[in-house]
């Protein structure tokens, strides 16, 4: 008999990748995962294949705290507590972000006005009013939503956004040098393995998403795709304060897209 030698896969390095999901952890919220174990700063260059992952914990924790208040509060009050809540549970990292996006794009004429206002640690006129619109919009679509429908779509659209948001690491370069970068990190390419977890943070959510809601999830996408050429346009590639951003803006169309299924289908 004729014996086939086997040739056995590396098995991922298991404490490799715990330590890169820890440092999202540490990275995208302001939860003390820390006392766990400390990880090396290495891992933080790979913060964004768990982005979605984290998805699970932010986006879950909102839909909760959204369905207990509005147990006890109205409708209106519930939606500010459960915003309120993610907020304190990354402390507006994302918000931050946004806030520097909409001051470089809004009093930038070039790439490097633009760069440079983006990294001043002060917040403009346009970034104020960015955020006062996107939270009376975040709001206003939120309650016009049905009450049984809302802890899904918050929970599906965090992690499904930071997916889709994820795929500016292909299309775009990093748009500053390294040692310019405001968290002293740039961001790696994901291999196979990552992008099947983050491939899975994204898309396995959608599972409790009702199926009349699945037409939402276009929105997201053509806002990434046009802002991903206006940032190319621009920039010629992305900063953190960039990611965040989109982030945001890409929830906010999908939840806008669960309002328009809601009255039009």
């Amino acid at each position: 008999m004729r014996w086939t030698t086997l040739r056995m896969l590396p098995l991922p390095n298991i404490s490799e990748r715990m330590h890169n999901l820890l440092a999202a952890l540490m990275f995208f919220t302001r939860l003390p995962f820390w006392r766990i174990c400390s990880v090396p700063s290495e891992c933080f260059r790979h913060v964004v294949s768990y982005w979605s992952l984290c998805g699970w914990l932010t986006g879950g924790v909102m839909a909760l705290a959204f369905w207990l208040f509005s147990l006890w509060f109205p409708l209106s009050v519930a939606v500010l507590l459960a915003l309120c809540t993610r907020l304190f549970l990354t402390g507006s990292l994302h918000e931050d972000g946004l806030a520097d996006f909409f001051d470089g794009f809004g009093g930038g004429r070039d790439r490097e006005g633009i760069l440079r206002i983006m990294k001043d640690s002060h917040i403009g006129s346009y970034g104020v009013l960015g955020l006062i619109l996107y939270y009376l919009l975040s709001f206003s679509l939120l309650v016009s939503l049905p009450v049984p429908v809302i802890p899904w779509v918050l929970w599906v659209a965090d992690p499904f956004c930071k997916f889709v948001c994820s795929f500016m690491l292909v299309f775009l370069p990093y748009a500053r040098k390294v040692e310019e970068s405001k968290a002293k990190v740039v961001y790696t390419r994901m291999n196979t393995s990552e992008w099947m977890a983050n491939a899975v943070g994204g898309l396995l959510p959608l599972c409790l998403l009702p199926a009349a809601y699945w037409g939402m999830l276009l929105f997201p996408c053509v806002l990434f795709a046009a802002l991903v050429c206006l940032l190319k346009h621009r920039l010629g590639g992305y900063t953190g304060d960039c990611c965040a951003a989109l982030f945001l803006l890409c929830e906010l169309v999908c939840w806008l897209g669960a309002v328009a299924v809601t009255y039009n289908f």
